[in-house]
């Protein structure tokens, strides 16, 4: 394979078969992290620059502007550098650091938000900002990725038809939702094509994309402080809400027994496939999307004292716990 761009680098064939994650029957992973920016939100990142391009809304004068908590912000950076225009990626505290780096790596501007929104996150305030700026500077265009049909449109297109290409009559598949633009793609690609299928939406405790309470949220990814207006386009036939240590925890248990460094979404996910378990019979083929591998994470959730510090009782039932900076020493 020779890539002419970074268009060209999106695998969406690639899937690993879990074992580990329920007893009677394999789940069958997406792994997108193969993907350029080593994440899903690249297929976004191009569909809503294209279509804006397209629409004669994104012109060589303009430049880009988005909220995002990490990976998106990463894939628009990156295309943004390629296609020439200038990027501002509108962040908050949650953003791993690693991907802080990255985002200002290809030449991006990077703002961080610290004032809470009236659900304790950081959402409503990206955006206020993100209004402010666009009252203030006619040439700056907002992607809007928690508006943006093109956001839903890039898994209509591309991420629910390699799902059935792989697996033609999928029973359950599992979809994490953040600005609900993949969960929305995907649920409506296989009402038409896959009817059969139950989608089963996947949400991280604390979050109100689907009117639950709000609450706090560490793990940047899924969930939101704001529901996303996008959310309308997403039918599922169930909800998981999931708490965000049990989402650690999974990370780390799939580390140390199966070898696969997963994010913070996908960990999710996968505890959502564990709690929904007794819905699932022995030769049901389940299907899970991993937003991404867990290498940037390495400051946050694979990091035992950030882990510590915000789950105090993610390393019980030991009754020591002594914190170095490279490792977790029971004593």
């Amino acid at each position: 394979m020779i890539a002419k761009s970074f268009s060209d680098l999106v695998f969406d064939d690639v899937f690993m078969e879990l074992s580990e994650v329920l007893p009677q029957t394999p789940v069958f992973v997406k792994l997108e992290g193969f993907s350029a920016t080593g994440s899903i939100k690249v297929k976004s990142a191009v569909r809503m620059i294209e279509r804006l391009e397209l629409e004669n809304r994104l012109r060589p004068e303009c430049s880009l502007i988005e909220s995002s908590s990490g990976n998106l912000g990463l894939a628009l950076s990156m295309a943004c550098a390629a296609k020439g225009y200038s990027f501002t990626c509108v962040s908050d505290p949650n953003i791993s650091p690693q991907t802080a780096k990255m985002i200002e790596s290809y030449g991006a501007r990077l703002l961080i938000v610290k004032q809470h929104d009236k659900n304790g996150g950081f959402l409503g305030s990206r955006i206020d900002l993100i209004n402010a700026m666009l009252a203030a500077d006619h040439n700056l265009v907002w992607t809007n990725q928690y508006e943006s049909i093109n956001n839903v449109e890039a898994h209509y297109l591309t991420t629910a038809p390699a799902i059935l290409r792989q697996f033609p009559a999928p029973d359950y598949v599992f979809v994490g939702a953040g600005t609900t633009g993949t969960l929305g793609g995907i649920s409506r690609y296989l009402r038409q094509q896959s009817p059969h299928t139950k989608l089963i939406a996947v949400d991280s405790a604390g979050s109100v994309t689907f009117g639950q309470p709000s609450g706090p949220r560490y793990i940047a990814g899924l969930g939101t402080s704001r529901p996303p207006k996008i959310r309308k386009h997403s039918n599922f036939d169930a909800l998981v809400m999931v708490k965000e240590e049990d989402a650690v925890r999974m990370c780390h248990q799939l580390a140390y027994k199966k070898g696969i460094l997963l994010g913070g979404s996908s960990g999710t996910v996968l505890c959502a496939v564990q709690q929904y378990a007794p819905q699932i019979s022995r030769s049901a083929c389940v299907v899970a999307i991993s937003p991404d591998f867990g290498d940037r994470y390495m400051d946050t959730i694979y990091n035992p004292r950030w882990v510590a510090s915000h789950f105090p009782h993610f390393y019980a039932p030991k009754s020591t716990v002594e914190l170095s900076d490279e490792c977790v020493i029971f004593t």
